[in-house]
């Protein structure tokens, strides 16, 4: 993920430079809305995995404009966070890959407020750097012989997976289903598989460890992704200020040149 991570703080370097007043005029406010002394302690983000680069990039943007402050992450597959949610995990924030993953939290009464979808993503196949099985089509995946990963079915990168397979009218038996989206790139980058299907920013953070191959079905199952602040934070006025980090200009910035598209 190297790629990523160098994508990540040239992203950051730019927001922070172009977007942050260093001028120390304690009475001029942060892009995210807030006084930097009125903040502190530790915001708690339970995130989709395909946030992770753009995200760690943020907390680290939020960290400097709020001294005191510490953004703390757990990313991981939606579903499996949003269960831990309405488990009674400790979270102030929670950014989800889908609505569906999203409604879980929210049918169990543990958002705080409606949650706002604050970018959108599409899918990819990622395949081995420079294509050696010459991956030209979603068909192309079907291929006797050909070793495919997928997320699970129930995890948001599956859910979108399966509906351009539908769209397709295409029948695909995976060697292996990931609980995540990263884990789904690590069987190609590990030589596992020939192929999975991941997003667009999932490839990119990648760098040169994967190729991707775009395809047209894949416009037909682009995920929202809505974030919303949790009936339980414990601290709300910094995790608000966060959330509103991720929607300003400037966090839309990090988050388009990761790869997003724009809510």
């Amino acid at each position: 993920m190297v790629g990523g991570f160098a994508l990540a703080a040239v992203a950051l370097t730019a927001c922070s430079s172009g977007d942050s007043d260093d001028s120390g005029d304690s009475s001029k406010k942060s892009s995210s809305g807030s006084s930097s002394e009125k903040l502190s302690g530790t915001v708690t983000v339970f995130a989709a995995a395909s946030l992770k680069e753009s995200f760690t990039a943020l907390g680290k943007t939020f960290e400097k404009e709020h001294p005191g402050t510490k953004v703390s992450f757990n990313f991981g597959g939606s579903d499996a966070l949003a269960a831990s949610i309405t488990s009674g995990a400790p979270a102030d924030v929670f950014a989800a890959a889908s609505p569906k993953t999203m409604k879980t939290v929210t049918d169990a009464k543990d958002a705080k407020g409606t949650p706002a979808t604050f970018v959108r993503n599409q899918l990819e196949i990622a395949t081995l750097p420079g294509n050696p099985k010459k991956i030209k089509t979603l068909k192309d995946l079907t291929h006797s012989g050909l070793k495919v990963a997928l997320c699970a079915k129930e995890v948001p990168c599956g859910s979108a997976a399966q509906k351009a397979l539908d769209a397709a009218k295409l029948k695909l038996t995976p060697v292996s289903y990931e609980q995540d989206v990263k884990g789904a790139l690590t069987k190609v980058q590990l030589k596992e598989v020939d192929a999975s299907v991941v997003y667009k920013t999932d490839v990119k953070a990648a760098g040169g460890k994967v190729a991707g191959v775009e395809f047209p079905e894949s416009k037909q199952a682009i995920n929202d992704y809505p974030i919303a602040l949790l009936k339980n934070t414990q601290n709300a006025e910094a995790a608000t200020a966060f959330i509103d980090l991720v929607k300003s200009a400037q966090g839309q910035k990090v988050l388009g040149q990761a790869g997003f598209l724009k809510p």
